[in-house]
């Protein structure tokens, strides 16, 4: 089995729960945030602060890697954990999340997806069978069905044909998919806001018995009671015994309202882009930054945070980083995110365990959006 998964400890109240998620390198508590690797680096980070910083369990992106500069001399060099020395887990989309952010360069057919290359307008093609060829090359611990993330409002006749086509591209990743013992596939579910589509989706997913689930299509633009419509007809219909995986999600709120319904995993680039405009996550909410107001505080960006960058440095120090717009302020601000997420998740565990997630919950988005 490339991976395992057994669930430790339930919520009294709520669906939120412990698991353990064990793959060929390494076993992680869940619920875990997953910090994004686009292309096979987490932005401005090298991997040691990756390391401090996060669980252990990264992302990397198909279809950057499949272009730039692509899966064959990353598999020469042992896969994306060879070639960006990261010796930990490792997950890669399928560039399903591209067939929706490049729409207005790209055709769908039954066959697979047309792009153009977005800057040399190259002609690309990607199919179910050819993302799972890139992502055994790329060597993730765990990888993505090919799917159409389509926009969240498509009309239903849309959402209908398209929910049909990520199932037959689904069977046939599946059918394609060549390194079941080291990489776990797992199947994406789609539907829009329409819940007899999602249910629907679920199920024949389901049946295709993957190892885990994706929920899709969400943080696509719809509104936050949308997606938490979404995710409450979605809660208990997935395997119990299996990770439940919430693609593109990573706001405290969002991640709270998830965990909450049963899900296990998140990633986002929210942290780090955050990060590089200045805006960092701390317990009294986000702080930007670059305010005049920090100018001359002393204080750190966050007093109940131990992180290297709030024991040794000052807001007025990270303020005049980005005013002066030195590479350092972005770098120490990312790494400040994702801890701040890192911790979060042990937080919410440590609720859960202690029966107090609730409590927790409240309290905790008293304080951040206060």
């Amino acid at each position: 089995m490339a991976i395992t998964f057994k669930v430790l400890k339930e919520d009294e109240q709520t669906s939120a729960r412990i698991g353990e998620l064990t793959t060929k390198h390494g076993t992680f508590q869940t619920p875990i945030f997953m910090p994004v690797g686009t292309k096979a680096t987490v932005k401005t980070l090298e991997n040691k602060e990756i390391e401090e910083a996060s669980d252990g369990l990264i992302l990397g992106n198909t279809y950057h890697l499949w272009l730039q500069p692509g899966d064959d001399i990353i598999k020469k060099q042992g896969g994306i954990r060879g070639f960006m020395k990261w010796n930990h887990a490792l997950l890669t989309d399928s560039g399903g999340f591209q067939v929706f952010s490049l729409s207005n360069i790209r055709k769908i057919t039954e066959s697979g997806v047309e792009f153009r290359h977005h800057k040399s307008g190259e002609k690309l093609f990607m199919g179910p069978e050819d993302s799972i060829r890139i992502q055994n090359n790329l060597g993730a611990d765990i990888i993505m069905s090919f799917d159409e993330c389509p926009p969240f409002h498509a009309d239903y006749e849309y959402m209908k044909d398209s929910v049909e086509r990520t199932l037959r591209w689904a069977k046939r990743g599946k059918m394609a998919h060549q390194n079941k013992e080291e990489q776990a596939l797992f199947g994406i579910i789609q539907g829009g806001p329409y819940k007899d589509l999602r249910l629907h989706s679920a199920k024949e997913t389901i049946a295709l018995d993957f190892p885990g689930y994706a929920i899709g299509g969400l943080s696509v633009g719809e509104s936050k009671a949308e997606m938490y419509q979404v995710l409450q007809e979605l809660e208990g219909v997935l395997p119990a015994d299996k990770p439940i995986y919430l693609m593109g999600v990573g706001t405290p709120d969002d991640i709270l309202e998830a965990v909450s319904r049963g899900i296990d995993m998140f990633d986002c680039v929210n942290p780090t882009r955050l990060a590089r405009h200045g805006s960092a996550m701390t317990s009294v909410g986000r702080i930007a930054i670059k305010n005049k107001k920090f100018e001359d505080d002393h204080s750190p960006l966050d007093p109940n945070c131990d992180c290297k960058v709030c024991t040794t440095y000052t807001k007025s120090y990270l303020r005049h980083l980005f005013k002066g717009e030195e590479y350092l302020g972005p770098r120490l601000v990312s790494y400040h995110n994702l801890y701040f997420l890192k911790t979060f998740m042990h937080d919410i565990r440590h609720a859960i365990e202690e029966n107090q997630f609730e409590a927790f919950k409240k309290t905790f988005l008293e304080k951040y959006y206060q």
